[in-house]
Formats: structure tokens, C-alpha cells, sequence
């Protein structure tokens, strides 16, 4: 092992606790419902960037591999929060608990969207631009065969919760 393996692996490890602190964090104030809109819209959001047919226009000027990372990012950020705002208008609020009520069910709501945001980094949104590759956060949310697994996870964690 040597410092650039140690100093990726805490630069992903990092990456990941951010995103989970951010989502439980989230889904604490703004409730269980709120979560699930999220990932919904995550959702959405996957379908509109996977199939949006003007990226070229969009990305023709851009010249740097991090420049189009950070462009497809933001397009994909902006895309679920619009799509998230629409399950806040059409999503019953039925969930009216305390913060702290029900932790159990946002936290596991939590590891759900928290793996949507992962695996979409390293399929979608190819955040390895920024990441060192070949750490295990990496090859554990990359490799082709899980995308589908990993996709329907959050899916299940809906319907039992």
C-alpha cells in the first residue's frame, strides 16, 4: 500500500460520508416523505441524463474532461430537483412525524439514496474525473454488473419501508 492508494481511498471514504451526512441530514428535518421524493427524483433524473439528446449542443464548447464532468453535474443536480419538487406537488404528505420519530426508516431511506447518488457518480456522472480510481468505494459502486442491482435496491427499501 502506498500514500496515493491510503490518501484515494480517504478522498472517496470522505466523498461517500458527505453524501450520506447530507441526505440523513435531509431527510431528518424534511422528513420520511421528503427522502423518498428524493429518490424519486433521482430516478427521473437518471432517465432524462441518460437519454438527453442535446448534449452535444450543451457540451461542444467545453474542452476539458473535468469541465464536462462538472457541466453533466450540474445539469444532472438542477434535473432532480425540479423532478423532486414535482413529487413534493403530486406525493401525499402523509408522514407528519418528529425529527427523531422513525430514525430506523430514514436512516435505511438514507443508505438508499445515498447508493443512487454512488452509483450514479461512477456511471453517469463520471465523478472519476475527480476521484483516484481503484479504490474499494470505487469497485465497489463501478463495475457494470452491479449497476442494475445497486438500481433496484432503493426500490425495495421503498417498498418495505
Amino acid at each position: 500500500m502506498d500514500w496515493g492508494f491510503i490518501l484515494g481511498f480517504l478522498i472517496d471514504i470522505g466523498y461517500f460520508l458527505l453524501i450520506f451526512s447530507l441526505l440523513l441530514g435531509y431527510s431528518i428535518f424534511k422528513g420520511r416523505q421528503a427522502i423518498i421524493n428524493l429518490i424519486m427524483g433521482l430516478y427521473i433524473a437518471l432517465l432524462i441524463s441518460i437519454e438527453f439528446p442535446y448534449y452535444d449542443l450543451i457540451l461542444k464548447n467545453l474542452e476539458s474532461s473535468q469541465t464536462i464532468a462538472v457541466t453533466k453535474l450540474i445539469f444532472f443536480g438542477s434535473v432532480t430537483a425540479l423532478a423532486t419538487m414535482l413529487f413534493f406537488r403530486i406525493m401525499p404528505d402523509e408522514f407528519r412525524e418528529n425529527r427523531f420519530e422513525s430514525l430506523g426508516k430514514k436512516f435505511i431511506l438514507t443508505i438508499s439514496a445515498t447508493v443512487l447518488v454512488m452509483i450514479f457518480s461512477f456511471h453517469v456522472l463520471h465523478v472519476t474525473e475527480f476521484l483516484n480510481p481503484g479504490t474499494p468505494i470505487q469497485s465497489l459502486f463501478s463495475p457494470e454488473v452491479y449497476f442494475f442491482w445497486w438500481l433496484i435496491l432503493p426500490f425495495i427499501a421503498i417498498y418495505l419501508i
